[in-house]
Order: C-alpha cells, then sequence, then structure tokens
C-alpha cells in the first residue's frame, strides 16, 4: 500500500465535527430541548430570559452528554444493528475512551453549571436523568428485562420537570404529568418502531418485548399503553397548564392514536409482511407529531395565558 493510498485512509477515518456531535444524539437532544423549554415557560412565576437560555443550553448538554455515554457503553450492540452501525464509533470514527471523557465531562459540567444557573434541585433532577438513562437504562434494564423500554422511558420524560424546576425550584403535580404523559408514550412509540425493524435487536441480543414474548403481545401492550395515555393527556387538560386549546388537540390526537393502536392490535403477522408493516410506520410516525402537538399546546396555553386567552 503506497503512503498515499495509506494517508486518504487516515483522512477517511478521521473524526470531524459532526462525527463529535453525533455522539450527543442531536435528534433525542431536539426533543430534551423542546419539552424541556415548555416545562420552562408553562411554570408558574417565570424566569429572566437569560437564566432561561442558559437552563435550557445545559439541559440540552446534559441530555447530549447522556447519548454519549450511551453509545460508549453500547458500541458492540450498535455494531450490529442496521440501524445504528454508521453511528461514530462502529464506523470507526470515534473511539470508546473519546466518547467517554466527552460524555463524562460534558455530564459534570451541565449539572455544575444548571445548578449554579438555577438552582440545585433542577441540577440534582439533570443528575439522575443521566444516572438513570445510563446506569439504570443503558447498563442494566435494557439487556436484562423485555420491559426495558418501559421504565428506561422515564429518563426520556424528565426534561419538562427539570425546566419547571429550574423556575419554581420544586416539583408540581403538573410537572408529574407531563413527565407521565412521556413515560407512557414512550412504550407505544418504540414498540411500533420494533414491529417493523425486523430482526435487530434479537441478533444483538437484546431483550425487547416482540424478541421476548412475540409481536401478538407486543401488539397487546401497545394498545394498552395507549389507553392509559390518553386518560393521562385528556386528565392534564384540567390543570394549571392546560386550556381550551390543549384539550381540543389532546382529544383530536389521542382518538387518532387510540384508533391507530386497534388496528396494530387487530393485524396478522401476515397482514404486516404482506404491505410491508405499513400500519406500524404511519403509527410510529404519527407518534412523533403526537408528542410535538401535545407539548406545542400547553406552549400555546402558556403564551396566550398573560393576555387571559389561555387557560381556564
Amino acid at each position: 500500500m503506497s503512503d498515499a493510498s495509506i494517508h486518504s485512509q487516515a483522512q477517511e477515518n478521521e473524526a470531524s465535527f459532526g462525527d463529535y456531535f453525533a455522539l450527543l444524539k442531536p435528534r433525542v437532544m431536539s426533543l430534551v430541548v423542546f419539552t424541556a423549554l415548555v416545562g420552562l415557560l408553562a411554570a408558574p412565576g417565570g424566569v429572566h430570559p437569560v437564566i432561561a437560555f442558559c437552563a435550557i443550553l445545559f439541559i440540552a448538554v446534559g441530555g447530549g452528554a447522556s447519548g454519549a455515554l450511551n453509545m460508549w457503553y453500547d458500541s458492540d450492540i450498535d455494531q450490529v444493528m442496521s440501524r445504528t452501525k454508521s453511528r461514530p464509533i462502529p464506523s470507526g470514527k470515534v473511539t470508546r475512551e473519546e466518547a467517554f471523557a466527552i460524555g463524562l465531562t460534558l455530564s459534570v459540567m451541565a449539572v455544575v453549571m444548571l445548578g449554579l444557573a438555577t438552582n440545585w434541585v433542577a441540577a440534582g433532577l439533570l443528575a439522575f436523568t443521566i444516572f438513570f438513562y445510563v446506569v439504570i437504562y443503558t447498563m442494566w434494564l435494557k439487556r436484562w428485562t423485555p420491559q426495558n423500554i418501559v421504565i428506561g422511558g422515564a429518563a426520556g420524560a424528565f426534561p419538562p420537570m427539570i425546566g419547571w424546576a429550574a423556575v419554581t425550584g420544586g416539583i408540581s403535580v403538573e410537572s408529574v404529568l407531563m413527565f407521565t404523559l412521556i413515560f407512557m408514550w414512550t412504550p407505544p412509540h418504540f414498540w411500533a418502531l420494533c414491529l417493523f425493524m425486523k430482526s435487530d435487536y434479537k441478533d444483538a441480543g437484546v431483550p425487547m418485548l416482540h424478541v421476548t414474548h412475540g409481536r401478538a403481545v407486543t401488539r397487546n401492550h401497545i394498545l394498552v399503553y395507549t389507553l392509559i395515555l390518553a386518560a393521562v393527556a385528556v386528565g392534564m387538560a384540567f390543570t394549571s397548564v392546560g386550556g381550551l386549546i390543549y384539550l381540543v388537540t389532546a382529544i383530536v390526537m389521542n382518538a387518532m392514536f387510540v384508533l391507530g393502536a386497534i388496528s396494530i392490535w387487530r393485524r396478522s403477522d401476515e397482514a404486516c409482511a404482506a404491505d410491508n408493516h405499513k400500519v406500524e410506520k404511519r403509527f410510529f410516525g404519527f407518534s412523533l407529531m403526537y408528542l410535538f402537538l401535545h407539548f406545542g399546546a400547553i406552549l400555546a396555553e402558556a403564551a396566550l395565558a398573560p393576555y387571559g386567552l389561555g387557560g381556564w
């Protein structure tokens, strides 16, 4: 091999800024930022814009740090799964040691800076979120139980609570309900994805529900969790963060979500194979819009409240 070809190969494997940024799971981070922002803006009392900006920035950094530590620990799984094998570590762009160092450094920085910028209740919740996602979910639950995504979903549900605590310094019924909305949404959202991911999780040795108990049981669970989710979502309309806008949004979106879950529940494996999981893919896509519109409605209520138009 010539010096030129060796140099060319080295350049191909050299990490770029985009590779390091990908460690932070930017798509997941965007959901963290949005829900945390809604929690912050919906909280009573308000906060100075500079403090609000700092709070969201450090919550985002903390979320990204969790992603980097998750990729560090799960690099063996990521090499096997088609959905993840192009990530920075499996592709050889970033080493496991680099990912660990970045994740740990950003975690400490995010927690300390959030505490200094807002309060230590918010910082404590952020620290617990990182710990829960990396240790409880990634290192333990993910490879141990088919209920991994149910319990582990709590990690993604904390951001609105952190945003709320950044303003109020505490926890309330409203922030707990925002947490519960995301917590109950995560299983049907993720299980719908699993239904059309073929053998990825089985090949990686991850005991997802459809691998351990079959697709029929997974469809049953999707329906049950969707029904509970609908009750939580509509019930939140009658709290201080709700109002007519949110109530209408919740009723329409949950009616559609439940109908989608029923459609999946009625399906057979043969029907899924025949149309390449068309119904499941549509349900998964709708689930992304579902969460965005619910939190968007909470944000709209908060934005209109100063003018006497939001809330009840």
